[in-house]
């Protein structure tokens, strides 16, 4: 339980103490600032404390907006102050200089160096009243404002996709408060949602009519519990490094299964559509690496200024636009009732075709877009936003002994350019060369080369951002390119789970730094090859293994499973340690 320290003697007829208690604190009463840092001291060291001016008035979810949010180290509201167990000691000390009323103590903890947390209330009351008078009316505003419905609003996310919003939210907001009140966690509706999308999965497996129908049903049950899970947390406030963790790569996890099953049921009536799959696959996630790696490049970036994105803001002035843009792009929610309900009415063909189509569509789109904001804008990137991209890029020991020594090239488009003239030489290769061709390897080397040359410098040019990009569309594509010409059974199914293993890691990498903890280990990407020495693997085994049996699906999924244990392996222990970021992952547009 934590400890809430009341700077006086509460006031009659308040039911500020209740309200503490009902969020989890233990009460007690200090006379002075000498009497507050007594009742510190003797708190657990790992517990939570908070400071509250006993004349408070305001609503319970202000109250707990302040005190019981995990995500930071201290937060306030006018009259109530919560230390996290790393502010505890800068709270000792402005306590023992004689400050004891909350507001106080937070410009103290802001004035060395502490963040503090100010959340948004909105229409929510805290306030703290001088005289009978401003407490008659601080009380007639909080009964003025119901803060239940406020709570339940703000559980779901200011921006989301027209179909979540107008389609799932409405109810399933209410069905998180539900959850809520019988105890239980975001993580178990997360996954909950996991299991559900896996039988959807596995009655898509079916190949049959029924198991198409029952499949789209559950898919979009999946996403409803999907919703559900982030708005309870919001609702509760319950986030948790293992929720970021959760949350983060089951969304991936579920649809990329769902793409499997498809696949497996299409197989039992006599159509290979394994090639569609792990198109739409590899189209999807490079488009989300598109999003992170613009997103990582410009969040921070100084005199970020840009015509195109003054056009957006104005745009988004005029209501239907921002639906249309929105919908445009394919968020989630589109794409999975698109999926469900294409899945329950044609065949498994017509879903890839219809997502392959959706998805390129809208990766033009988004492209295009950040392309242009990125020629019109002035801002300089940062050297954090260039090391983001350095990690984002994947790039193993074989890139970084040619980086080492290869010559600096020209800041502006270079990186991008060398990137793409690489990826294009590698994947025109794949799809003309016969298969396990010297010409293959000689591709691959060249783009390890260019692979290398493209990182040697930091990438704080207008257009590195594709760097990533590019990068995961050359190993995949390959990957695919060398898998569909092979003629070899099983090659297509066994390249659909290396790409999912190294997706996973990429998707990882990407969480770890949204959460700032930084990327995975470097011996975690040297492992696993980095992503030019895979490539130049994976085309090294189609050339040894050649065509005539089955050995070459063999190493493609014992290099799977490698990549799958080590990368899962690394990413369990990481997500599960007290150094994970306490965030809870609102999910991404696409």
């Amino acid at each position: 339980m934590s400890t809430a320290i009341l700077t006086g003697a509460p006031v009659p007829g308040s039911s500020l103490e209740g309200d503490l208690r009902s969020l989890g604190f233990d009460v007690r009463t200090a006379s002075d600032a000498q009497d507050a840092a007594a009742l510190l001291a003797a708190a657990p060291a790992g517990d939570r404390v908070a400071v509250v001016d006993p004349r408070f008035v305001g609503h319970v979810h202000a109250l707990r907006l302040a005190l019981t949010d995990p995500r930071f180290p201290a937060a306030a509201v006018p009259g109530a102050l919560t230390a996290q167990p790393e502010a505890r000691a800068a709270l000792t000390r402005a306590l023992t200089s004689g400050d004891v009323l909350p507001d106080a103590l937070a410009v103290a903890l802001d004035a060395e160096g502490v963040a503090v947390q100010r959340p948004e209330l909105g229409s929510l009351v805290a306030l703290v009243p001088g005289d009978p008078q401003a407490r008659h009316e601080a009380r007639a505003a909080v009964a003025a404002v119901d803060d239940e419905a406020v709570r339940l609003r703000n559980a779901v996310k200011a921006r989301d996709g027209f179909f979540t919003t107008y389609c799932i939210s409405p109810y399933s907001r209410y069905i998180a408060r539900w959850c809520a009140n019988r105890g239980l966690t975001p993580n178990q509706v997360t996954t909950a949602s996991l299991i559900t999308a896996l039988i959807a999965a596995g009655c898509a497996a079916t190949g049959t009519r029924g198991g198409y129908i029952a499949a789209g049903l559950l898919l979009l049950f999946s996403f409803v519990l999907d919703c559900t899970d982030g708005q309870l947390a919001r609702y509760s406030l319950q986030y948790s490094t293992l929720g970021a963790w959760l949350d983060a790569t089951f969304d991936r996890a579920k649809e990329y299964a769902y793409y499997a099953g498809l696949a497996l049921g299409a197989a039992r009536g006599g159509d290979d559509v394994w090639a569609l799959a792990l198109g739409a696959m590899v189209l999807q996630t490079c488009r989300h690496v598109v999003d992170f790696s613009f997103n990582e490049a410009n969040h921070d970036a100084t005199a970020n200024t840009s015509p195109t994105a003054a056009l957006s803001d104005k745009l988004d002035s005029v209501g239907w636009t921002v639906w249309v843009r929105r919908m445009i792009v394919l968020p989630i929610g589109e794409r999975w009732a698109m999926i469900a309900v294409l899945t329950a009415v044609t065949t498994p063909r017509i879903v890839f075709y219809a997502l392959l189509v959706g998805c390129a569509l809208a990766a033009c789109y988004t492209t295009a877009g950040r392309v242009l904001r990125s020629l019109t804008r002035r801002a300089t990137r940062t050297d954090r936003a260039a090391q983001a991209l350095a990690d984002l890029a994947d790039s193993g020991p074989l890139a970084g002994l040619v980086a080492a020594g290869a010559p600096r090239i020209k800041a502006g488009f270079a990186a991008p350019v060398v990137a793409a003239v690489g990826a294009v030489a590698l994947i025109s290769a794949a799809l003309t060369q016969p298969f396990g061709s010297g010409q293959m390897i000689v591709a691959a080397v060249f783009y390890t080369v260019l692979s290398g040359i493209a990182v040697a410098q930091p990438l704080k040019g207008a257009l590195d951002w594709l760097v990533p990009p590019i990068f995961r569309a050359a190993e995949y594509v390959t990957i695919l390119a060398l898998a569909a010409r092979s003629g070899i059974d099983g090659a297509l199914p066994a390249a659909f789970g290396l790409v999912a293993a190294v997706a996973y890691h990429h998707y990882d990498t990407v969480y770890r730094i949204k959460g700032g903890t930084g990327a995975p280990p470097q011996w975690l990407v040297r492992t696993v090859g980095g992503q030019e020495g895979r490539t130049l693997l994976v085309v090294v085994l189609a050339a040894v293994l050649g065509t005539d049996n089955t050995d070459f699906t063999l190493a493609l999924t014992v290099f799977a499973v490698a990549v799958a244990l080590v990368v899962l392996a690394e990413s369990i222990r990481f997500w599960v340690s007290s150094g994970a970021p306490a965030v809870h992952d609102e999910g991404e547009a696409a």
